[in-house]
C-alpha cells in the first residue's frame, strides 16, 4: 500500500545524480545497481595472494565469537564480539582453514576501517562514490571493508545512513524490512556485556556494568518465534542477493538482516540520512508502537 516493491528492483547503470535522488533516495527505496562498480581494480586485484601482500603482517581488528552472531541479542543480553588484534594474514589462515578454530573470525569494524586500517586498499576502490555524494551533498561519514566467514551473520537492526554496500567478491545475503514495518518488529532492552576468551579458550559473557541498556531486536527473522512475537506475522520481509560487482542502495531506516557466503569481501560507503520529515514521520510510528504495546 505504500509502493514498497515485492521485490529488490534492479538498475543496470548508476543514475545521474539528480535521477538517483528523485527516484530512489528521496522515495526511500532500495534497488541492486549492476555496472557501478565494474571499474575497480579491486574486483581483479582482491585475491588473498595479494591481501596477503598489501596488507600481510598488518595488525587489525577482528571480532571474534563463539557463534558468529556480532552485536546481537544472546542470553538476555546485548552481546557484542572481542575485538582482537591481529596480523591480518594470521586472520586470513583461519577464513582459508589453513589454521582451525572452534570460533568465528569477521573483520567488521564499522568505524571506516577502510581508510583508518586499511588505506592500503582504498586505491583499488574509491574514497566516495562520486555520483552519491553530488546526489547527497555531502562525502561518507564511513567507508567499512567487510571480510569475514560464512558462519558470521550481521542481526536484524537498522542505521540511519544511506548505505551503498559493494560486493567485491563471493555473495552477501540480505533480508529488508522497510521503515514501516516497525509495529511489527519487537524492540527490548538489553543489559549489553562483551564476548572475553578465558585462559583455556572458552567465551564467558561479561556485563558491560556502567553502560545503560541497549534497545534491540530480539527475533530472528530467518526462524520467527511467532508465539513470543504473533505481531511478526505481518511484517513483509523482502530478500535478495548482492553478487560479486554488484550494489546495493539500501535506505537510511530500514532494517536489515545479513549473511555471506565464505569469504566474501565487501566494502560499504555510509552517507548520515537527512534528519527531515521522513525522520519524523518514523519517529511518530516509533513513539505509536510504543504506547500501544503499554496500553
Amino acid at each position: 500500500e505504500l509502493g514498497w516493491p515485492e521485490s529488490i528492483p534492479y538498475l543496470d547503470r548508476p543514475l545521474s545524480p539528480l535521477e538517483f535522488y528523485r527516484e530512489w533516495v528521496s522515495p526511500n527505496k532500495p534497488c541492486i545497481i549492476r555496472n557501478a562498480i565494474s571499474h575497480w581494480p579491486a574486483l581483479k586485484k582482491w585475491t588473498s595472494a595479494y591481501l596477503r601482500e598489501v596488507v600481510g603482517p598488518k595488525v587489525v581488528s577482528v571480532a571474534v565469537t563463539p557463534n558468529g552472531y556480532a552485536d546481537a541479542v544472546f542470553q538476555n543480553r546485548f552481546v557484542m564480539p572481542e575485538e582482537r588484534q591481529m596480523p591480518f594474514m594470521d586472520f586470513l589462515d583461519i577464513v582459508e582453514k589453513r589454521v582451525t578454530s572452534p570460533n568465528v573470525f569477521y573483520v567488521q569494524k564499522q568505524c571506516s576501517n577502510l581508510t583508518e586500517e586499511f588505506p592500503e586498499l582504498v586505491c583499488d576502490v574509491q574514497p566516495d562514490i562520486p555520483w552519491m555524494s553530488e546526489a547527497l551533498g555531502k562525502k561518507p561519514d564511513a567507508v567499512n571493508f567487510w571480510l569475514g566467514e560464512s558462519a558470521a551473520v550481521t542481526s536484524l537492526h537498522k542505521d540511519h545512513y544511506e548505505n551503498l554496500y559493494c560486493v567485491v567478491s563471493g555473495e552477501k545475503y540480505f533480508l529488508l524490512h522497510p521503515p514501516s514495518d516497525r509495529p511489527f518488529i519487537p524492540y527490548e532492552l538489553y543489559q549489553p556485556a562483551t564476548y572475553q576468551v578465558s585462559e583455556d579458550g572458552s567465551f564467558q559473557i561479561v556485563d558491560e556494568k556502567t553502560a545503560e541498556k541497549v534497545p534491540w531486536i530480539p527475533l530472528d527473522p530467518l526462524n520467527p518465534n511467532l508465539e513470543l512475537y504473533p505481531e511478526y506475522a505481518q511484517a513483509k520481509p523482502l530478500q535478495c542477493t548482492v553478487k560479486a560487482g554488484e550494489m546495493l542502495y539500501l535506505p537510511s531506516l530500514w532494517f536489515h538482516h545479513v549473511q555471506q557466503s565464505h569469504g566474501c569481501i565487501a566494502v560499504n560507503y555510509w552517507y548520515d540520512m537527512e534528519y527531515d520529515i521522513k525522520y519524523s514521520y518514523y519517529q511518530l510510528l516509533d513513539c505509536l508502537t510504543k504506547t500501544v504495546k503499554m496500553l
